[in-house]
């Protein structure tokens, strides 16, 4: 696989900030923002969310579940 098939994109369409982990340390994607990744979802760590995969894009949105 080519380093542009292993790119990842990742897209908020959150109105907050979200953080995920990368390579062991928290990353955080700014509300409405969108992040490249070169090597793929390999050391990407995401907690549960609401999320839509296309192709090499991952849409996250608001959280599904909204702690009580």
């Amino acid at each position: 696989m080519s380093k542009e098939e292993n790119k990842i994109t990742i897209r908020s369409d959150r109105d907050t900030d979200y953080t995920f982990m990368y390579k062991g340390e928290d990353v955080v994607l700014k509300a409405r923002s969108v992040v490249s990744i070169a090597d793929g979802l390999k050391n990407v760590v995401f907690p549960t969310v609401a999320m839509k995969i296309m192709n090499n894009l991952i849409v996250i949105k608001e959280d599904v579940a909204k702690e009580k």
